[in-house]
């Protein structure tokens, strides 16, 4: 047990750090891996032995909820610091943009002048709008900025600072010569190692696991699996195999990540997290396996299910893996269960970094919690989603779901201590608790005010869009599902 003079000190440090020279910050956020497809979870099938590595050396929180279930809400969230009731991006259409005065995590940290580089899917404003990355204090930024033009990995251009960059072989689809996620981490690695001697901000949102589920017949990631009946059972469809091969490349990710912090002396002054984007989506599902082959919502050691996944706000949507990792800072082996979401990130990198988050922001810093300061650690009263038509809130143990306000669905209330499936109402039973809820999510919702595109026909976002599948559009193979072969080039 550290001793609270201890945790004094090392928050001390911390500050002091900060104002003379801030640490590095590297934040990886994996599209839809999900809570319990990770090896230290008990997932049976999956293969992640650096994620697993970097549980045991840092600090896993529990309670780490995504600010929206579904992609672009939960961008325009994080990188705003605001909830999404006072976000300017609430559509996932892809293209819904920050307004052009939002301020970011990147342009707040250009404060104490962070090098910022952002490397992976945008999904906070096409290009020719007020939300591109590089109006948002990032110097670089390259990948995808539509997340539709995100599902594939042979598009046949990538985006950097609203340029394209055109990929060799590729014309869309399912196959090709370049494997586009190979090119984002190529581009995030050298980022690092460009900008060594200066505080740098490494913004990796990866787009793998999610999209189409290719991955080329070679990666190492494979090796992994060589060895496993499963992988070689011809029942099993291929997307499932691709599946899992994809999240142990982010694995893979994640560990060059860390040898290259380490290989620059660099790994005692930088922090990085490792998270997921949003709750997980039951993919691969069959009559024995009605929440998917992977089952990224039931917990394997249990048998105990979130409800529900991507794209509602049960559990199973909003919840995602969060380690942290910082080597003398963060003590090892660490399990907190703070409750917390996506928008304390703002606040807790302004305070890593000794800057100042600004004044519109909904966040609380988490800091004290990931350095082991618990006694410190400020907590929401409340938190607040909403999506489409539907609203939640988490109050302590307490969650209240409206699931369907055009509808007029009756509120629910859950004791998550008690029911953290969430399978019974005891809304009636606590009508008190409910009303106080409900009277937090009515103040906590503004009207959206997003931002604009300069061009009007938004000519550069569509083509982003339709290079998904490339000029030839979809072939009639993917308007019918069938198993898909394993696909990609040796490159």
């Amino acid at each position: 047990m550290i001793r609270p003079c201890l945790l004094a000190f090392v928050a001390l440090a911390v500050a002091v750090s900060a104002q003379d020279s801030p640490p590095n910050i590297v934040y990886i956020m994996s599209d839809e891996l999900a809570y319990f497809e990770l090896g230290h979870m008990g997932n049976p099938y999956m293969k992640t032995p650096r994620i697993d590595q970097m549980s045991k050396e840092g600090i896993r929180f529990t309670n780490a909820l995504a600010a929206s279930p579904v992609c672009a809400p939960l961008r325009g969230c994080f990188m705003t610091g605001k909830h999404s009731g006072h976000a300017s991006v609430r559509a996932n259409d892809g293209g819904t943009p920050l307004r052009a005065e939002e301020e970011t995590i990147a342009s707040m940290l250009k404060q104490k002048n962070y090098a910022t580089g952002g490397f992976g899917k945008w999904g906070a404003g096409g290009r020719d709008s007020t939300g591109v990355p590089e109006k948002h204090g990032f110097d670089h930024f390259f990948g995808y900025y539509d997340q539709v033009h995100a599902h594939t990995f042979y598009p046949a251009y990538l985006i950097r600072n609203s340029e394209e960059v055109p990929l060799k072989g590729n014309e869309g689809g399912r196959s090709g010569e370049t494997y586009s996620h190979y090119e984002i981490m190529k581009e995030g690695l050298e980022f690092i190692r460009r900008s060594k001697d200066t505080p740098f901000f490494c913004y990796l949102p990866i787009t793998p696991p999610h999209g189409m589920y290719d991955i080329p017949a070679d990666d190492p990631a494979w090796e992994l699996y060589k060895d496993e009946d499963w992988i070689n059972d011809k029942s099993i469809g291929q997307d499932v195999k691709n599946y899992a091969a994809m999240v142990t490349m982010v694995d893979k990710n994640l560990g060059a990540v860390i040898d290259l912090l380490k290989e620059l002396r660099l790994e005692d002054n930088t922090i990085v997290f490792f998270t997921g984007d949003n709750g997980g989506q039951d993919r691969f599902q069959s009559k024995e396996r009605p929440r998917g082959f992977f089952g990224p919502n039931k917990d394997p050691k249990t048998g105990v299910e979130f409800r529900g996944g991507k794209g509602n706000l049960y559990e199973g949507g909003l919840k995602i893996p969060f380690l942290v990792r910082w080597p003398g800072k963060v003590q090892p082996g660490r399990v907190s269960d703070l409750i917390f979401s996506q928008v304390d990130i703002m606040a807790t990198l302004a305070e890593v970094s000794g800057t100042k988050a600004p004044s519109d922001t909904d966040g609380l810093s988490v800091l004290p919690e990931i350095l082991g300061n618990s006694a410190e650690q400020k907590k929401h009263d409340m938190l607040y989603w909403e999506y489409g038509n539907q609203t939640a809130v988490r109050y302590g143990k307490w969650k209240a779901v409206e699931s369907n306000k055009r509808k007029k669905s009756r509120w629910e209330l859950f004791d998550l201590e008690k029911d953290i499936g969430e399978q019974q109402s005891i809304a009636e039973a606590y009508p008190e608790i409910l009303t106080k809820m409900q009277a937090f999510a009515k103040a906590s919702h503004e009207p959206v005010r997003s931002g604009t595109y300069h061009d009007e026909k938004q000519v550069r976002h569509q083509k982003d869009r339709k290079a998904k599948w490339g000029a030839a559009g979809p072939p009639e193979s993917a308007r019918k599902p069938k198993t898909a072969k394993r696909v990609g080039s040796k490159k």
